[in-house]
């Protein structure tokens, strides 16, 4: 498999926030904040690979999945099969959120599963663990569209130059790398230099 396939765990991190995608993903900067020492916490008795079987579901935990159609590749958290139908499902730390990138991972992971098994896949799960209840995503012709947009985007971006900040405020404050992103500080350099441009 080739070392450029886009893990499904970056394409939630480009739907959050295209900036944070390349100090990651292109530039390798890591960092962490409750956020993310929580979410490791909770996924410690997730992180087990294995099969096992609950009732009639057969449990496949931590599942490995590609699409080389796509070039992405990554872990799907657990895929339930129940009569020869998957249901992919993420956990998540946080209560059901109203952006997409958890959206957009679940779609691309099961896009990944129906490229493998050649079956159709008509929604998948996501348990947000401060809810503590799974929301049912619908692969909806839209969401699929849309997450494969996201994909192309996102190998475009990895050959282009950093994407600016995005104007956010709860998403930047909640983010781990806001310290090293500077935010605030780019944006009064920008209005900074158009002011000076205006005066001019």
């Amino acid at each position: 498999m080739n070392d450029n396939y886009l893990p499904l765990s970056y394409l939630n991190a480009w739907e959050y926030c295209p900036r944070r995608f390349y100090w990651e993903y292109v530039l390798g900067e890591m960092a962490d904040n409750e956020h993310i020492i929580i979410g490791r916490h909770l996924h410690r008795n997730i992180n087990q690979e294995g099969v096992s079987k609950e009732g009639d579901i057969l449990l496949h935990r931590q599942q490995w999945v590609w699409s080389d159609r796509l070039q992405i590749k990554g872990i799907i958290d657990l895929v339930e099969e129940r009569e020869a139908a998957l249901i992919p499902v993420e956990y998540k730390k946080g209560r059901m959120s109203r952006h997409l990138n958890d959206h957009f991972q679940l779609c691309a992971g099961a896009i990944c599963l129906e490229e493998q098994r050649n079956i159709s896949i008509n929604y998948g799960d996501i348990f947000y663990h401060a809810n503590r209840r799974r929301q049912r995503v619908n692969f909806t012709d839209q969401l699929r569209q849309v997450t494969e947009e996201a994909i192309y985007q996102a190998h475009q971006a990895v050959n282009d130059k950093m994407p600016l900040p995005i104007a956010h405020s709860q998403k930047c404050r909640d983010c781990s790398l806001k310290g090293i992103c500077l935010q605030k500080e780019i944006k009064r350099l920008n209005e900074s230099r158009v002011n000076t441009f205006e005066d001019d």
